[in-house]
């Protein structure tokens, strides 16, 4: 009987095409463990952040709530569109946009008004100008070789003065091993080290792609984008909150950030 390959963990050079390659293929895989394992803490109609449980609801890094009403607002790396019916309940019109098609078939099986289309981020079937708001919790940027890319069809989908806000894992937890526990606190790599981590197969090929960039390359690709940054949050671990999500945990959590958030405008 042969036994399932473990995909080898590693860290080399990988452009755009493998990483999407890779990372749709790995999120088609994935999708049913990800919402079984994390759907209920993200919900069916919530806007969470990150690990940490940071709501929309209560930090309004969009804007207040009551001003959504009547905008059109884009959703990145929907996953099953959480976020965008959240939107929708403010009275907004989003969209969820993911590369996967096996997110959005969870979405579908949630339910809800919200209109999906599955698309890569760094070419979004858009009109020029057509969103209000653009937002990513998780959602492409990691997983993109050239984030530019990305920031700049996201601004050009964006009508003037419109807000593009997106979280991703926080640089400082790349020097660190990806472990909850104690062993995760102790430094392993360096925190310049921009080489992606990729899981492969058997043949060498990439089955999963993560691209590290460090605070100050994340600052320089959203102006790069076209974009103002006006915020960057970085959530703190609540008192409430006891899971493990990977390498997040209460016990790292509290020592060190797991998110950043950034807030950016189109001017």
């Amino acid at each position: 009987m042969s036994q399932e390959f473990e995909p080898e963990a590693t860290r080399r050079d990988a452009g755009d095409a493998e990483s999407t390659r890779a990372n749709r293929g790995w999120w088609d895989r994935n999708a049913d463990e990800y919402q079984q394992d994390h759907g209920a803490f993200l919900g069916d109609d919530r806007f969470i952040w990150g690990p940490e449980g940071l709501d929309e609801a209560e930090a309004g890094l969009l804007g207040p709530a009551g001003s959504l009403k009547g905008l059109n607002v884009l959703e990145i790396g929907a996953g099953a569109a959480q976020c965008s019916r959240w939107l929708a309940a403010q009275g907004a019109r989003p969209v969820a946009l993911d590369l996967s098609h096996r997110q959005l078939q969870h979405a579908l099986r949630i339910g809800g008004d919200v209109p999906l289309v599955e698309a890569d981020a760094a070419t979004l079937p858009f009109r020029d100008g057509s969103f209000d708001l653009a937002c990513s919790a998780y959602g492409a940027v990691p997983f993109v070789g050239d984030p530019v890319r990305v920031f700049r069809e996201v601004r050009r989908v964006l009508r003037s003065g419109g807000r593009w806000v997106f979280s991703v894992t926080h640089p400082i937890r790349w020097a660190f091993p990806d472990e909850p526990g104690p062993e995760g606190l102790s430094v392993a790599s360096s925190y310049f080290d921009r080489t992606p981590y990729v899981e492969q197969d058997e043949q060498g090929r990439a089955v999963y792609v993560e691209h590290h960039r460090t605070l100050g390359d994340r600052v320089r690709d959203v102006v790069a984008g076209g974009f103002r940054l006006v915020d960057l949050v970085e959530p703190e671990w609540p008192a409430w909150n006891g899971q493990e999500w990977g390498g997040w945990s209460p016990l790292r959590g509290h020592l060190i950030p797991g998110t950043a958030i950034f807030v950016c405008e189109r001017d």
